[in-house]
């Protein structure tokens, strides 16, 4: 099995951290969407702590806001290819771009479910 070439080991993994906070940045600095969903994600995190105490609810109330930023750093992504491969209006890009778009949609939905039911069962026990 041929491997990769380039760093290995440890200087890897630490390039690799470097090239994930380059992502970050640059969804930050480029993608609005990135930006709005990240700040709710900030919010929402510390407010998982006082809605409920019970771990397992916490817990899943914080992998749906990690959903929704995952899904959007792939759409940015997504988005970010198909633009560079070409700027021609072609149905495939579109497909590509509307999936990914789709893919957000449907954390957004878990997003607002969990939370719609974890505060109305914390204001009405």
């Amino acid at each position: 099995m041929m491997t990769k070439p380039g760093k290995t080991g440890i200087a890897r993994l630490i390039a690799a951290v470097g090239y994930s906070f380059h992502g970050f940045k640059a969804a930050w600095r480029y993608e609005e969407a990135f930006r709005l969903e990240a700040t709710l994600a900030i919010i929402f995190v510390p407010l998982s702590f006082i809605i409920t105490h019970d771990i397992t609810h916490q817990i899943a109330l914080l992998i749906t806001c990690a959903l929704v930023v995952i899904a959007e750093l792939v759409n940015s992504a997504i988005e970010a290819v198909v633009d560079r491969i070409s700027s021609d209006i072609h149905p495939l890009s579109g497909q590509a771009k509307d999936i990914g778009s789709a893919a957000v949609f449907v954390t957004l939905i878990l997003f607002i479910t969990a939370w719609g039911l974890s505060i109305w069962q914390y204001f009405n026990p």
